[in-house]
């Protein structure tokens, strides 16, 4: 079996804290575990990530550096969350794995994702990041860096990037060609970094950050993987969620999770993208095989026997 599991980048940091290295080592170790699990279990495993609060903590220090070093742009942002993260969890599942006498090669591959220079995203910046900025903070970003700027939910000001669609996976041949020769891989991180191509065929760098499931769904179904396993921070997919009548989705087919999306059973800011990312990988392997799982950690080995979590097929 190939599976692709997406992890968020709040899975690496304990809620509440700054969430430094060494916590984020602690965490990497706890997941290295259920995916020795699954690699001891025969699955070919390739690992994908957020980053939101890593790429947070980056931007927060080029903005408290700006005027002793250079700065970074959000594509070398995302770049050396990617490094950085990969790093982490490659070391801690090789560790894992040798330590239970497995020894398989764990490589993390800077993963570069291609959008369209017209995408509408760009025109409607969305995806906040890096930290809360006071009123004086906002105001000089705005005019000297040109950042656009919003009040994200009641909770203070926050800068907006734009969030575009993923088109294409540049190093997708050498991510193919690495499943298919055993090499256990972390791919796709933060969504990948984001680009566009020019007429002459050339790649250049954007400021945007693209939602890290749908890489997800596009590395998977590109790929050829048999299941996406998106983890969250619930058991499974719920139906009326915060109602008294609400119940959990075990399994649903394709056109099932339609009408529910058509019901507006799924929040656009919480479950929905999941769900879509599900649809879309679905849509792209056309296969009766494969299948999307949305489950937390804990009961990722059931909800891969069909047992928890929620399972969509076609």
């Amino acid at each position: 079996m190939k599976i692709v599991v997406a992890i968020g980048g709040n899975a690496l940091v304990t809620p509440g804290t700054a969430g430094d290295i060494q916590d984020q080592f602690a965490h990497s170790r706890q997941m290295a575990k259920p995916l020795a699990d699954l690699v001891q279990g025969g699955a070919q495993v390739t690992v994908t990530h957020g980053n939101g609060p890593q790429v947070g903590s980056i931007m927060r220090r080029v903005e408290i550096s700006a005027r002793t070093v250079y700065p970074i742009d959000l594509g070398l942002a995302v770049a050396d969350t990617q490094a950085g993260m990969g790093y982490m969890i490659a070391q801690t599942l090789h560790n894992e794995l040798h330590n239970r006498g497995v020894e398989r090669t764990v490589a993390a591959i800077v993963t570069t994702v291609v959008v369209d220079s017209n995408d509408p995203a760009f025109g409607r910046p969305t995806k906040p990041i890096g930290p809360f900025l006071d009123a004086e903070s906002a105001k000089i970003h705005r005019e000297r860096d040109g950042w656009t700027i919003v009040e994200d939910s009641g909770r203070g000001l926050r800068r907006v990037v734009a969030s575009p669609e993923p088109q294409r996976i540049v190093e997708l041949d050498v991510i193919k060609r690495m499943i298919d020769e055993g090499v256990l891989l972390v791919a796709g991180g933060g969504g990948g970094i984001p680009v566009i191509q020019t007429q002459r065929g050339e790649l250049h760098g954007v400021e945007a950050v693209i939602d890290k499931d749908l890489t997800s769904a596009l590395l998977a179904g590109a790929a050829g993987v048999d299941v996406l396993a998106i983890i969250t921070g619930v058991p499974q997919v719920y139906l009326d969620f915060g109602k008294s009548s609400q119940r959990g989705l075990l399994r649903a087919n394709l056109r099932q999770i339609e009408g529910y999306i058509a019901e507006g059973q799924f929040p656009e800011g919480s479950m929905l993208p999941k769900i879509r990312a599900a649809i879309r990988f679905l849509e792209a392997r056309w296969d009766s095989r494969a299948r999307a799982i949305i489950t937390d950690w804990s009961d990722l080995p059931a909800a891969l026997e069909g047992k928890t979590g929620t399972t969509i097929t076609q």
